[in-house]
């Protein structure tokens, strides 16, 4: 029998947390890496930014690895801090998305399960996947590692954080329809490796990963370790035919559709007037924005062959 090899790892976890202190995600989390033997420092912080200065702080210790509590905003911490370096990260997914868990092929309804699943994954090599370097206004950057929105669903990502009320998922919900009032075809010019694109459009979405928004499947052929960003494109449809469409983003079928394209990618740059990007949920800025796939820029404990679409 193999025994088990100690790891000295930083858990940060998410101090907005949807899962809160009536399950204690976090404190199993911490118990159970313990009770494996590794050595876990903790990061509990009272607000996000706190926490991404004591997550940068703690990697320059270089310990063997990162782990996060939390979803997908936790993840993009962790993206981050870690592209284009040595140290690989792990995640337990408990928020309300988990995008980027479940590209990788994680459980994400179980938070012991996770726990369980990274456990095994400790004493194995992590898999190495590509981030995605985004650039904005006067030197902005910043990374992601599923999906930038650039369209009608980063409009109701913006709405949504201007609402002060409803809380949760109504306030979304409400966004939605607040948006899908006022929608109308948004000129976008496109630069994909070089090559100038000009439409009309109503969503723009790059995927390295699959999904957004908890299983809204825009990319369901992107590939994590390919090199490529897959840039969909659903070009002006009446109010009643983009409802129609809508649902089918949750099954990745919509791709089937006519006003539906996907182009393949390295180097996207995507331009537009009055349209702000959103990265892994995340507010990234006004475009226009410049994103480069960096191969091989993250290192994650994750299966070797999660599950996902062949692509056709």
């Amino acid at each position: 029998m193999t025994t088990p090899v100690p790891r000295r790892l930083i858990v940060a976890i998410n101090p907005s947390a949807s899962f809160g202190s009536k399950t204690a995600v976090g404190p199993r989390v911490i118990t159970g890496l313990r009770a494996g033997g590794h050595d876990v420092t903790v990061l509990e912080k009272s607000d996000f930014a706190a926490l991404l200065e004591a997550t940068q702080l703690a990697l320059a210790s270089s310990p063997d690895a990162l782990v996060v509590v939390g979803g997908d905003g936790m993840v993009s911490l962790a993206v981050n801090v870690l592209a284009g370096t040595d140290i690989p990260f792990g995640t337990i997914p408990s928020g309300t998305g988990n995008d980027m868990a479940r590209g990788l092929g994680l459980p994400i309804s179980d938070p012991d399960e996770a726990l369980a699943v990274l456990l095994r994954l400790l004493q194995q090599q992590p898999r190495t996947i590509d981030a995605v370097r985004v650039r904005w206004g006067i030197g902005e950057t910043k990374w992601f590692a599923s999906v930038l929105s650039a369209g009608f669903d980063a409009m109701v990502n913006e709405r949504a954080n201007a609402l002060r009320y409803p809380r949760g998922k109504s306030r979304y919900i409400l966004a939605l329809l607040i948006e899908l009032v006022r929608i109308k075809p948004i000129e976008y010019r496109m630069t994909l490796d070089g090559v100038q694109l000009d439409t009309a459009a109503l969503l723009v979405s790059a995927g390295n990963n699959v999904s957004i928004g908890g299983g809204m499947r825009v990319t369901p052929n992107a590939l994590l370790d390919d090199g490529l960003l897959d840039v969909m494109v659903v070009k002006p449809l009446s109010r009643l035919s983009f409802l129609r469409i809508f649902p089918r983003v949750f099954a990745g079928t919509h791709l089937s559709h006519p006003r539906v394209s996907v182009h393949r990618a390295s180097s996207v740059r995507i331009e537009a007037s009055g349209v702000v990007a959103y990265a892994d949920g995340e507010r990234v800025g006004e475009l226009p924005v410049q994103l480069d796939v960096v191969p091989g820029a993250l290192r994650v404990f994750a299966p070797v062959t999660p599950e996902a679409t062949p692509r056709s």
